[in-house]
């Protein structure tokens, strides 16, 4: 059975990384604890700018800041979307509102992918 993953892209300012990986320590284990597969966040090591497109491009990477990637793998579309409605009433997540985030959820981007190639 082909898998289902969320991915996420964001700028997290360079002083706010070990902020920013308590919480995703903290959510990882909520998401986790009601069902995802796996639950990986990465922080950008190689990656520049493009002529037409690029990670720092996509989320206006400012010069103090860097590009963390993540994504979250689930059974299934079906299994994604009700691990994630136990996930978001769940209060250890509920009090994670964009204020308390360490970085500007407006530049963040995401989405729910279909896996095209398992090896």
């Amino acid at each position: 059975m082909a898998r289902y993953v969320d991915g996420f892209v964001l700028p997290v300012p360079a002083d706010n990384v070990e902020a920013y990986r308590r919480i995703a320590r903290k959510a990882g284990k909520v998401w986790k604890e009601y069902g995802a597969l796996e639950y990986i966040e990465c922080v950008a090591d190689d990656v520049k700018p493009g002529k037409l497109t690029s990670f720092p491009q996509s989320v206006k990477l400012k010069a103090n800041e860097v590009v963390v990637f993540s994504w979250i793998v689930y059974k299934s579309r079906k299994h994604r979307d009700a691990v994630n409605a136990k996930v978001m009433a769940d209060p250890r997540i509920a009090g994670m509102g964009p204020e308390s985030m360490p970085f500007d959820g407006k530049r963040m981007f995401w989405g729910g992918f279909k896996s095209l190639v398992e090896l």
